[in-house]
């Protein structure tokens, strides 16, 4: 079977910049002498499109658009994920649904039958699940229609599943020929792999084809891969698009043997993923430009580096606001980091509202000595610069905390926690590094001092982080033991580390909830982190021993 997979980058809630999109890419298989053009999950809308599927003007405009596709669609069929109605009540109003257009009619519809709702999912709140799901039937061929999770629930590759039912497997019995998948799956670190594995585990299993048509792009702290992949019947891989980027491939399903996969570096992963996060809210925001802080060190470095990537250098402007405790080389690295980049850059010295703000609190600070306070002030300073920067010229302010600050609270509310987007919030600092690297793989991007010297806020002489957190290897191993494994303390200690490292960070990542709640929405690379995949109470008093 002659198809194309279109790997599209939705917009949420722009009906017509996807449908003309959607409509583009069916001409183009159209021309290519293809027989079914496949799309991704929920298409029409963009994915997820949350609290919007509860308004009833956005049911009815995904509804027309539908329509309209059908509408323009001939002989060569078209694959597209939209919000269906949900006609069997009581029940939610709405499924998550794929339908089969062609010769200008909607000629079959299905439903998805595994609904996630775990960690950034939360589509049982919304979707009324399938209660079956049959073959269609496309130009004489039985066709099985899923979507998204519908395929990681095989009993064969997995060994503890959320769900009872096995869809794919459950149409490949029912006589499909072709296993077909439109998906919205966000990626995180390693899960390229892991999907390769799976679909090709499947075809396997079915003796069927595979086709998995996956979305492209960000949205809010998601971000979306695409790398689509057909499988032949015997698991051999057919086709593998881009990733991180639209896409449109041309495959013939029965084609024998199969070709290697595509193997990137995690760095590398990581750095395409961001910069397409940071591409994607901003400009699905409406914005065109950003500014940072630059201080100097890695993280201001890391983040400036993936926004002139992302934005292009003529749009991302850094700002430096010294103190008196600010070094020389710090400021030398940010100017020349400013330098190789190509962006603009500004110095704006914070000494003088310092001293003024000092001087108004004299008096009711009289006979206490300097703390974290001073300390606090000058980082809430900067970010009152910053802000008056993005509000002067309309650009967002990109916040550079890295996970392991924002995980045990190493940040400072309305200061350097203050901007619109997080890029690297879900970046522990151990990866800043490796990344940083990556980044100077060729050439000195970052200035190497950046990535020598010892990390400091620089709020206080000759301070270090290390003065207050625990060797960023120690903290990122725990930090990854207790969020993303949940791991209890008792396992991490057995794991290798001191009692004393164990009990003073997991005491400060569960103290510095009520910060990451008052955080920028961040952008999410990992299997778990900091945001709507993790609803930690602020008032509560669980602690494990």
């Amino acid at each position: 079977m002659r198809i194309a997979v279109a790997q599209l980058n939705p917009v949420i809630g722009d009906f017509s910049g996807n449908e003309a999109a959607l409509l583009s890419d069916y001409r183009r298989g159209v021309e290519a002498g293809v027989e079914l053009v496949v799309t991704p999950e929920l298409g029409v809308c963009g994915y997820p499109p949350r609290d919007l599927l509860l308004r009833p003007a956005f049911l009815a405009a995904n509804e027309s658009a539908l329509q309209r596709l059908a509408a323009a669609t001939g002989s060569v069929g078209l694959l597209v994920g939209f919000v269906g109605r949900n006609e069997r009540r009581p029940g939610r109003e709405v499924t998550n649904a794929v339908a089969l257009l062609q010769n200008g009619q909607v000629q079959a519809v299905r439903t998805k039958t595994l609904l996630p709702t775990y960690d950034v999912f939360d589509e049982d709140r919304y979707f009324e699940p399938a209660v079956e799901n049959a073959p269609v039937v496309f130009n004489g061929r039985k066709l099985g229609l899923t979507i998204c999770e519908d395929v990681w629930n095989d009993e064969d590759f997995w060994s503890e599943r959320r769900y009872r039912p096995n869809p794919a497997v459950t149409l490949a019995a029912a006589g499909a020929e072709v296993l077909f998948n439109l998906s919205a799956s966000p990626w995180h670190l390693g899960k390229e792999r892991t999907r390769h594995a799976m679909l090709a585990s499947l075809a396997r299993k079915t003796a069927r084809p595979v086709v998995y048509c996956n979305a492209v792009g960000g949205n809010d702290e998601l971000i979306f891969d695409g790398q689509s992949l057909v499988f032949n019947a015997g698991g051999g891989l057919l086709a593998e698009a881009a990733a991180f980027a639209p896409d449109f491939r041309v495959v013939d399903t029965t084609t024998p043997g199969g070709s290697t996969a595509r193997k990137l570096e995690d760095e590398e992963l990581v750095y395409l993923a961001l910069v397409t996060g940071t591409r994607d809210y901003l400009h699905k925001c409406g914005f065109k430009k950003a500014v940072l802080g630059l201080s100097g060190g890695i993280d201001s470095a890391v983040v400036a580096v993936l926004a002139a990537a992302a934005l292009g250098s003529e749009n991302v402007r850094g700002l430096s606001l010294p103190s008196r405790y600010s070094s020389s080389g710090s400021l030398d690295d940010a100017r020349v980091l400013a330098q190789n980049l190509g962006i603009g850059y500004d110095v704006v010295a914070i000494e003088s509202p310092f001293n003024a703000v000092r001087e108004q609190l004299q008096s009711v600070f009289a006979g206490r000595a300097e703390d974290t306070t001073e300390e606090n002030i000058q980082a809430r300073l900067r970010g009152v610069l910053l802000m008056a920067m993005s509000n002067k010229f309309g650009s967002l302010l990109l916040t550079t905390g890295n996970k392991s600050e924002l995980a045990v609270g190493y940040c400072t509310l309305y200061g350097d926690m203050c901007g619109g987007l997080a890029v690297i919030s879900d970046v522990p600092k151990t990866l800043v590094y490796r990344l940083a690297r990556w980044i100077n793989r060729t050439t000195e991007i970052i200035p190497s001092a950046s990535l020598t010297k010892p990390p400091s806020a620089e709020l206080r002489p000759n301070q270090t982080d290390q003065d207050s957190l625990p060797a960023y290897e120690i903290l990122d191993d725990i930090l990854e033991r207790y969020v993303v494994k949940q791991q209890s303390p008792g396992e991490i200690q057995q794991s290798g580390h001191t009692e004393a490292d164990v009990r003073r960070v997991v005491r400060l990542i569960d103290g510095a909830e009520y910060k990451r709640r008052q955080a920028a929405p961040g952008l999410k690379i990992t299997t778990k982190a900091f945001g709507v995949g993790r609803r930690i109470p602020v008032a509560q008093r669980w602690r494990e021993a």
